[in-house]
């Protein structure tokens, strides 16, 4: 890969992710904090992005895929999103917010698999260059907590200035999309049935017993992720934890660092043991909140914050080169839209309404919310799909094939 073509890959990727970090963090606290949302229109904010990544395969699969360069239809899309961002800093009620969120994620979801499909493009064996460029997403989601927290110091009832800082950021990331690697349309000029305007196409994977499995889990792991993205920030405020954005970022420093272990330990482990280490630290995240608190067991906090980076990156950077490796060229956008769906959408959305109602659920009349009982949701359903994946998958994976996936396992 050119010098210049990493560099802007991996500035595509900051950006994309230095987005997402600062208004999907802190949304739980601005809601509650600002607006004065219950739980379960906190809940129903944050699974406006879940709906939109179920419908974002359709989406890619009709224009990425089919008659449009996707690294134009990046663009297009953030700048859109940018008016959103800046327009949502003008509303006062709950229920206003979440149709502007929905309208913004519905133009965000698709983006989380063109910037895949721009990067894999590039790229010759995405198990050793692909680790190296995501990063700097990672760093991207990093800098944000740092920003609100330590450069602007914006305090709880200020993070409307994030909105705004993100539609910049969002301007930005627009106008560079079109100045980025081409990617054209890898079905243009073949016969197109509906079924594939639809990204239907991307279904033969499921000839495959063992992705019908990782398809599954991936839906159910997503449950308890939800959790930790829609309550961790108000959580730890809650606590007793300062500057509780800026150090959720330790995640994210964690999240860099086995990111660049993924090459070694895809060799060595394979993806079905890649993906149950991170399903194991997952349930041992929630017990660790569950279990914390401000004082004597701050200790548990950061631990549960800090093994973020073995969550997301076993899970769900081991699980995009493992779709990468089963959908071959001709229907890669489509393919990574639909394992988007079936994580950041069907799992979300459902994980998303339940965290709202179980927060609700344990919260006392005094509006005390007791976080054990509620963390030991998520938990207990981790450990529940983590069982259940290591008895169904068998999948030896290691390496991406050079023309048409391989689905017969």
């Amino acid at each position: 890969m050119k010098i210049t073509t990493r560099v802007e890959l991996s500035v595509m990727m900051f950006l994309q992710f230095f987005i997402w970090g600062a208004w999907y963090v802190t949304m739980g606290t601005y809601l509650d904090k600002v607006l004065h949302a219950d739980g379960v229109q906190l809940g129903a904010a944050y699974s406006a992005m879940a709906i939109a990544t179920i419908f974002s395969p359709f989406f890619v699969g009709m224009i990425a895929d089919r008659f449009f360069s996707a690294q134009r239809v990046l663009g297009v899309l953030h700048l859109v999103g940018a008016g959103l961002l800046y327009y949502i800093t003008t509303v006062d009620d709950p229920q206003t917010f979440y149709w502007i969120i929905l309208l913004y994620s519905l133009c965000y979801a698709p983006t989380l698999a063109l910037v895949n499909s721009v990067a894999f493009r590039q790229m010759k064996d995405t198990t050793k260059e692909f680790a190296t460029i995501r990063v700097l997403g990672t760093i991207g989601w990093i800098a944000t907590g740092w920003m609100i927290d330590k450069v602007f110091k914006i305090s709880d009832d200020q993070l409307a200035f994030t909105f705004k800082m993100l539609a910049v950021a969002s301007i930005i990331l627009g106008l560079l999309s079109f100045f980025l690697p081409n990617t054209p349309p890898k079905g243009k000029g073949t016969k197109t049935t509906f079924a594939q305007i639809l990204g239907a196409d991307a279904f033969v994977l499921f000839r495959s017993r063992s992705f019908i499995v990782f398809f599954i889990a991936s839906i159910l792991i997503c449950i308890p992720l939800s959790f930790y993205y829609s309550l961790t920030n108000l959580f730890l405020t809650q606590a007793g934890m300062e500057d509780a954005t800026s150090k959720m970022t330790f995640g994210q420093f964690s999240e860099a660092l086995f990111i660049l272990l993924i090459p070694f330990c895809f060799r060595r482990l394979g993806v079905k043991w890649m993906i149950a280490v991170g399903m194991i630290a997952w349930a041992l995240r929630f017990i660790f909140f569950g279990y914390g608190d401000g004082y004597v067991n701050m200790w548990m906090l950061y631990a549960g914050i800090i093994l973020h980076g073995v969550c997301f990156d076993f899970f769900f950077v081991t699980g995009q080169i493992y779709t990468d490796s089963k959908a071959g060229l001709r229907i890669q956008s489509s393919a990574q839209g639909m394992i988007t769906m079936a994580t950041y959408g069907i799992g979300m959305w459902i994980g998303t309404l339940l965290s709202g109602y179980v927060k609700d659920y344990y919260t006392t009349i005094d509006k005390i919310v007791e976080w054990k009982k509620v963390w030991m949701v998520p938990a207990i359903i981790a450990t529940a799909v983590l069982i259940i994946f290591i008895l169904l998958f068998h999948d030896k994976t290691t390496t991406r094939p050079e023309a048409e996936p391989v689905v017969a396992v």
